[in-house]
């Protein structure tokens, strides 16, 4: 039998999980399990509907037998121990502290030594994307996620960077200053609820809603202009001191990208930058390729180094 493994995507409004061969590398079915799951809610609560997912993920197979169950994570979390440290961030606060190892092990009935590993989402998806994305003919990318949050990951042969090539030490760029506060301020949802509020008044619920409007809109559309031309500026040095050969762009509002790409890649050539631009096809199943594949002990003894 092939080594077959679970890879979850927690996400702030539901968990989603398929089966994956990691001999093979490719999931097992085209089966997706997706359960909503309140991050407002209790511990207990949060963590039965994860349970309850997994137990049906792995129906037909003896989850005991499994090569493990692996977690695409949002942060702040302590991905070696699995313990979370997200607070004060409006999801998934009744987690803080919670070994959430330990506490699914009880609940799935499994044991001490069963595999249950975890890593940052951002870090999965781009794992995903080097693997079995459009740029895995690339040894060296950039994958960001735009959506509620600015993920980013610098990737070198399927592996995360950080700390060397021009990489921040934790190999994130969400906390990296620009304009007047954080980059992730700037390249998330919340920037094109606010500047639109700013400029005309009028408050708006996602993202979505202003990209049908920018079809005429005039205020929309220079607004995702905006937003390509900051993002292309932000990008550029990093890009170049990390000589990615690609830049993978995932998450909601890479849907837009036909409003803001043209004034993203402007910059990138006002900066003799010449990274290839892609559109991410997998999208929540590259976080789900990059969880599923942190249960092979190879990978992920190199991804712990």
């Amino acid at each position: 039998m092939n080594r077959i493994s679970i890879g979850a995507d927690i996400g702030g409004s539901h968990i989603t999980c398929r089966l994956f061969d990691l001999d093979k590398n490719k999931f097992v079915d085209d089966r997706k399990v997706r359960i909503p799951v309140n991050c407002h809610s209790s511990k207990d609560e949060i963590l039965d509907g994860w349970t309850a997912a997994i137990l049906e993920t792995a129906e037909g197979f003896n989850l005991k037998e499994l090569d493990g169950i692996g977690f695409a994570m949002p942060g702040p979390f302590d991905y070696s121990n699995g313990i979370s440290l997200i607070k004060g961030v409006q999801k998934f606060d009744a987690l803080y502290g919670v070994n959430v190892r330990s506490e699914l092990k009880k609940r799935l009935g499994l044991t001490e030594d069963f595999p249950i590993r975890f890593q940052n989402d951002a870090v999965c998806f781009a794992i995903g994307e080097s693997f079995q994305g459009r740029a895995a003919g690339f040894d060296r990318l950039l994958a960001i996620t735009l959506g509620t949050g600015f993920g980013t990951t610098f990737i070198n042969n399927h592996l995360p960077v950080a700390g060397n090539n021009g990489v921040p030490d934790d190999g994130f760029l969400y906390h990296i200053r620009f304009g007047n506060s954080i980059a992730d301020d700037h390249f998330s949802t919340r920037w094109f609820l606010k500047e639109y509020q700013k400029i005309t008044g009028k408050e708006i619920s996602e993202v979505k809603t202003l990209a049908e409007m920018a079809l005429s809109d005039k205020v929309a559309k220079e607004i995702f202009k905006t937003f390509g031309q900051n993002l292309g500026t932000f990008l550029s040095p990093w890009i170049k001191n990390f000589n990615a050969g690609c830049l993978v762009i995932g998450g909601n509002i890479s849907a837009a990208y036909p409003l803001f790409g043209n004034e993203m890649v402007r910059v990138f050539k006002n900066n003799q930058l010449h990274a290839e631009v892609l559109i991410s096809t997998l999208q929540e199943d590259a976080a789900l390729i990059g969880s599923a594949s942190l249960c092979d002990d190879e990978f992920y003894s190199k991804l712990k180094k």
